[in-house]
């Protein structure tokens, strides 16, 4: 179907499909709020003087092509439009949904700022966006600063990003950084050039990370994408997505605070496994400084990547060199930006779009449902629960356990999350089979199991453990934090566990159970007729009761760290015993006594100095 120089196509109320799409000459084609599918190629422009055609989408309208490796044509532009969630002195990681125009050709064309970058608004005749020197950007007109732009493509280390300000060009499928403008964030940007199509390869090597991005004009399905058999074999199943802490307002590296939120999906689609990004603050040359504030991230992913969104991948162990990650127009779906589903990565919002249908046919679904808080509600026959574990009280990493039956002993491509970042405090899970640091575990629920929790820091940390959601657990099943080497049980539905910890790795030490081992200490009052301890505060006391005169094989009191304040294997046979407490410090302690039958009864003790 062609259009001719003076016919103008307005869609408000339908969708259209084509099976060949040509804009010619001066005439274009507006959409609003609905997709528009060809299922081949589209010609925007025969000629090679023909700049003019154009197709707009507006209003969260969207372009799919067919499932073919299908390519576009013409010096034409398609524009669309994407909203920015950051200020001027914060990155969002974009991907462009268009290339250059500077060829009548059949393949997809290199990103370049400065060709493709418009400001948003007048749509026949756009203002181009101004790239300026130095740092800060301004919405107004719309001047961004070219010093922000950068690429990574693929690599570990911070020196490795690749600066390329207004005029650099990066292949379709890569994403880049920008920083946002005037302090304030929701600047739009008007994405205006050959539409991207058909498949798009991007370079990846083993444990080494690529900003990518979704590259087409419309949805892409992270479940299509992340399980796609070409990206299975090279991509660890992880999407990385970068966060910065907004009321940081500077543009010193020092001063940076952000992270990389992780997410991933299931085969079937019904199981998502999310953790939000951690902020962390970063040294200059980009490694990771504990001195600064850090924060939680309260943003999250979703099944379906909004145009324009860029992230991150990192490639599997072991792949060759060099290996890639691919794009597909099967991937793409229509679904709105507004729905449950997807989000530019911002905080989180209620809409009523999930499961919906439109005029123009089935809009894409998603099998995973929310809550009025954002959290994925699952399936009945699949268990969860999430920790947040505090460091200093200062930043809170985030930890998830799912119990499914398609979980297997090993790493679960889909369904676990493995953590790229390399922080100074850390905690995480381990496979046997695999080095990497998981985030997101899931095993086939058993009473029994046993799972190593793993801590790593640089220098000493308070940490606490607790919990932050349940989903269909009995509400009688209790989850331990087992301290192995006093064996302690801390049961996290009834309390918190609280530890001070010294600089180094925890391998052995700390392990998640659902039930206490037979002759094991619990953290759980312990009252008998017979025999009681009992803190008196008034007097800073520490007072035992034995009126029975039970022998005593030995008495200590811990701290929640596990060190010994009072020990003694020397307590005389009597009824009553006195210890001075007026010299520790106020808090939660253990006291644990040990009889010469080896029965081991404990009380926990509040200690509140007078």
């Amino acid at each position: 179907m062609k259009f001719l120089t003076t016919l103008y196509v307005l869609l408000f109320f339908t969708s259209i499909s084509y099976a060949q799409l040509s804009v010619r000459e001066d005439a274009y084609i507006y959409v609003s709020d609905r997709v528009v599918f060809v299922q081949d190629k589209i010609t925007l422009g025969v000629n090679s003087d023909e700049t003019s055609p154009a197709i707009y989408l507006r209003d969260e309208a969207q372009l799919i092509q067919g499932t073919e490796n299908i390519n576009n044509s013409g010096r034409g532009r398609l524009s669309v439009e994407q909203e920015g969630t950051v200020h001027n002195y914060a990155f969002n990681y974009w991907a462009s949904p268009v290339g250059n125009v500077d060829a009548v050709d059949d393949l997809n064309r290199t990103f370049r700022a400065d060709d493709v970058i418009f400001e948003s608004g007048d749509i026949i005749n756009p203002n181009d966006a101004i790239f300026i020197n130095g740092y800060d950007g301004y919405s107004s007109p719309l001047r961004i600063a070219s010093y922000w732009l950068y690429a990574f493509n693929p690599g570990v280390a911070y020196s490795e990003w690749d600066h390329l300000l207004s005029t650099g060009e990066i292949d379709a499928g890569y994403g880049f950084t920008m920083k946002g403008s005037d302090g304030s964030t929701g600047v739009s940007y008007d994405f205006r050039g050959k539409p991207n199509s058909g498949t798009i390869a991007t370079d990846i090597l083993a444990e080494q990370n690529t900003l990518v991005g979704n590259p087409y004009p419309s949805a892409l399905d992270a479940l299509k994408f992340i399980h796609d058999p070409d990206n299975v074999a090279v991509l660890n199943g992880t999407l990385y997505f970068w966060e910065q802490d907004q009321t940081v307002m500077s543009h010193n590296t020092t001063s940076y605070v952000g992270g990389y939120a992780q997410y991933t999906i299931n085969s079937n689609g019904t199981i998502m496994n999310f953790t939000p990004a951690v902020f962390k603050t970063y040294n200059a040359d980009g490694s990771v400084n504990d001195d600064g504030p850090t924060n939680t991230s309260s943003k999250e992913v979703k099944e379906f990547i909004p145009i324009g969104q860029g992230f991150m991948v990192e490639g599997k162990s072991g792949i060759p060199a060099p290996s890639v990650t691919t794009f597909k127009n099967e991937h793409r779906v229509y679904y709105r930006e507004s729905g449950d589903a997807s989000e530019f990565f911002k905080t989180n919002h209620t809409t009523t779009q999930l499961n919906t249908t439109v005029d123009n046919g089935p809009e894409a679904q998603s099998y995973i449902v929310y809550d009025a808080n954002g959290v994925q509600i699952l399936p009945a026959n699949v268990k969860r629960f999430r920790l947040n574990v505090d460091f200093d009280d200062t930043y809170t990493r985030q930890i998830s356990q799912t119990f499914t039956a398609e979980a297997t002993p090993g790493f679960d491509y889909g369904l676990e999350l493995k953590n790229a970042s390399d922080e100074t405090a850390e905690v995480y899970f381990k496979n046997d089979n695999d080095a990497s640091k998981i985030l997101g575990q899931a095993f086939s629920f058993d009473e029994d199991l046993k799972i190593p929790l793993y801590f790593e820091l640089s220098e000493a940390k308070s940490v606490r453990i607790r919990i932050f959601d349940i989903q269909n657990f009995a509400d009688d099943q209790d989850i331990y934090i087992h301290d192995i080497n006093n064996e302690i049980y801390y049961n996290l539905r009834e309390q918190n566990f609280n530890i001070n910890l010294s600089a180094g790795l925890y391998l052995s030490n700390y392990e998640i159970t659902f039930k206490e081992s037979d002759g094991t200490l619990s953290v759980s009052s312990f009252e008998d007729s017979s025999y009681s301890v009992l803190q008196n505060n008034n007097t800073a006391q520490l007072v035992i009761n034995n009126p029975e005169n039970l022998d005593i094989k030995s008495f200590k009191l811990i701290d929640i760290s596990g060190k010994q304040l009072i020990h003694t294997n020397t307590m005389k046979n009597q009824s009553r015993y006195e210890f001075d407490t007026n010299n520790l410090s106020d808090g939660v302690y253990i006291a644990i006594t040990t009889l010469k039958t080896n029965e081991t009864l404990n009380k926990k003790i509040v200690i509140t100095n007078k």
